[in-house]
């Protein structure tokens, strides 16, 4: 981003401008600065992003705005700076408090820096912090897993994301996987893994309100919870996102092509058009993931009551199994429905506009 940071910043303030419309005159009530390395901007590029948005957007004055960090640039002269912007949340990249597992992972910093970024964040009045902690990798036992966690929980972070190591195709772990250079990643690990992050921090206080997502009461991520419940959310910048209830739309990923693109005034995002199914299907695997659940009232006020029939239908098995519950309409998933979260939501899927 740095070859291009200037340039790139203009950009973005030209791309705010040109989406003002998108979101249709409504409160802005979380900004989520992420995706890459934003952690490298300055305070006062960083205040510049929020200016735009306050510009062209109406922002609601307790708004949520996340910067996503990584531990080795949260110095105490880049903290300062940030506190003197509107930003008021961390989400810090930590993966693990193990050197050997970050130069495994190929991460850039050290488990102090790791340790050392979140308390100058809280030394620095930056109470609402998010870190993000991997599972399920080869090095990591269950003793270094339990570390971990209880590191989080001693440091009373707000926040906790615990995410399960993906391969990515064409990438040199997938490389040394392949070549049987590295040794694949274990599902049964995974799962282990997984329990013991919900026993572990339920115990300490936690909410566990999504599949990756622990909270303290009434920390969770408002951004991230509005995802889930399907506020309508507006990207900007390389790759960017958004939605607005009727369709999905991305930006272009290079950045040659995003700058080439909106200097000639132009948003340089596909689109896509969402059928009823598209809409059903989002509603049901968002929701599903999280401790509010499935509420059939709200799908049958939205979809029609056909829809709820079908969701019904389609429950069975899964109640039968023991993976899901049905309380005041709702649809939730027990702890054990909890390991097979997509596989769930695809079974209560909708095939076509009209289910019957």
């Amino acid at each position: 981003m740095l070859q291009y940071k200037q340039e790139i910043l203009e950009a973005i303030s030209h791309e705010i401008k040109l989406q003002k419309n998108y979101l249709a005159q409504q409160i802005i009530n979380t900004i989520y600065i992420g995706g890459g390395t934003p952690s490298i901007l300055s305070g006062s590029d960083l205040s510049r992003i929020i200016a735009s948005i306050q510009e062209n957007f109406s922002l609601a004055p307790d708004a949520e705005i996340t910067l996503e960090a990584n531990p080795d640039d949260l110095n105490n002269q880049k903290i300062k700076e940030i506190r003197q912007t509107n930003i008021n949340r961390f989400s810090i990249g930590v993966q693990s408090f193990f050197d050997d597992d970050l130069k495994w992972m190929n991460r850039a910093h050290q488990a102090t820096e790791a340790e050392a970024a979140i308390k100058r964040a809280q030394d620095n009045g930056f109470t609402n912090l998010n870190i993000d902690l991997i599972y399920g990798f080869p090095l990591l036992s269950q003793q270094k897993w339990e570390s971990n966690l209880q590191k989080a929980i001693d440091f009373k972070v707000a926040h906790i994301s615990a995410y399960a190591l993906t391969v990515e195709p064409k990438t040199a772990l997938a490389t040394f996987i392949n070549t049987q250079k590295q040794a694949p990643i274990n599902d049964e690990q995974s799962t282990k893994d997984f329990l013991i992050s919900i026993d572990t921090l339920c115990q300490a206080g936690y909410q566990h309100y999504e599949i990756s997502n622990f909270s303290l009461p009434g920390m969770q991520s408002q951004h991230n919870t509005n995802y889930w419940k399907g506020v309508h959310y507006l990207g900007i910048g390389p790759s960017a996102h958004s939605y607005n209830g009727h369709s999905r739309q991305w930006n272009l990923a290079n950045n040659v092509g995003y700058l080439s693109a909106l200097a000639k005034q132009q948003i340089p995002s596909t689109i896509e058009v969402l059928t009823t199914a598209n809409k059903i299907n989002e509603f049901i695997m968002t929701n599903l993931r999280t401790h509010w659940g499935i509420n059939l009232d709200t799908i049958g006020a939205t979809f029609g009551n056909h829809v709820t029939q079908h969701i019904l239908n389609q429950a069975q098995a899964p109640i039968a199994k023991g993976f899901i519950q049905i309380q005041n309409n709702t649809i939730t998933l027990s702890r054990t429905g909890k390991l097979y979260a997509d596989g769930i939501a695809a079974d209560l899927f909708v095939d076509d506009d009209n289910p019957h």
